[in-house]
């Protein structure tokens, strides 16, 4: 998962347009649905710490735990620039989320944008899922989203471009899919091309992310192994019922 060092150099410009405060407002949704009294919230995978800082402002306490240092150096360049106020309600670690422990729990466990897909074989499944059974309080809830297996088997990952800038760069993105269907895996093969506005100059990155997309009785067993239970699932964002269109799914889970 090292493969996010140079990514996360320009993360928040490939997804600037990604809608952060409307997905922070169905997290809080769901939030509201299953653990209303929720105070602390542990964010494994939290990258820049967007989905953190827009739920400190909302009041939660939150602690940010993410594998890539370079991600964390923005999450923590971010405190500088809050008030005060919210700035005390956020902490950052540097770990990985199948093995850290906090000798904390906690009453919301998130862990967004696909990270569990990032789990790419059961065992990396299993210690993730394992983590969360140890920081979860009674009566907490777990919320992750995964690529979904009917979906990605019945709406192949194609090839993608995206293309973005700000006032000193250019990036342009190619992403070509290679998806193995006998171990659930794709690759995602990026191509990235960042053009320095003043000079010209122009910078060429290539990574694979390796995702995994899973299935509800997959996700089922493995959360039992470990001592947790689903209790919900829907669509990411607009929970719609899970489909063979449902790339984004979101899982809420809690202790068994």
């Amino acid at each position: 998962m090292s493969i996010f060092n140079n990514y996360a150099r320009y993360y928040d410009i490939l997804y600037r347009d990604k809608d952060y405060v409307g997905e922070t407002k169905f997290i809080q949704q769901l939030i509201k649905t299953y653990k209303q009294d929720a105070r602390n919230i542990l964010d494994l995978g939290c990258g820049t710490g967007t989905h953190s800082v827009l739920l400190a402002q909302q009041g939660y306490q939150i602690q940010g735990v993410d594998i890539s240092k370079e991600m964390l150096q923005k999450a923590f360049a971010s405190l500088s620039q809050l008030p005060p106020d919210i700035a005390s309600r956020l902490k950052f670690f540097h770990g990985d989320i199948r093995q850290v422990r906090l000798n904390q729990t906690f009453d919301v466990i998130l862990s967004l944008f696909h990270v569990i897909s990032y789990q790419t074989t059961n065992e990396d499944l299993l210690t993730a899922f394992a983590t969360v059974k140890e920081h979860l309080k009674l009566g907490g809830i777990f919320i992750f989203d995964v690529w979904y297996g009917p979906a990605v088997l019945s709406d192949r990952p194609t090839v993608r471009v995206k293309r973005l800038e700000d006032e000193e760069i250019k990036v342009t993105r190619l992403a070509e899919p290679v998806i193995y269907p006998n171990e659930n895996l794709v690759d995602v093969n990026y191509q990235i091309f960042i053009q320095d506005k003043s000079s010209g100059a122009v910078e060429e990155i290539q990574e694979t992310h390796q995702m995994r997309y899973l299935f509800k009785p997959e996700l089922d067993m493995l959360l039992k192994d470990v001592g947790l239970k689903m209790i919900n699932d829907m669509e990411w964002m607009s929970g719609r019922k899970l489909g063979f269109s449902t790339w984004g799914s979101v899982f809420i889970v809690s202790l068994l």
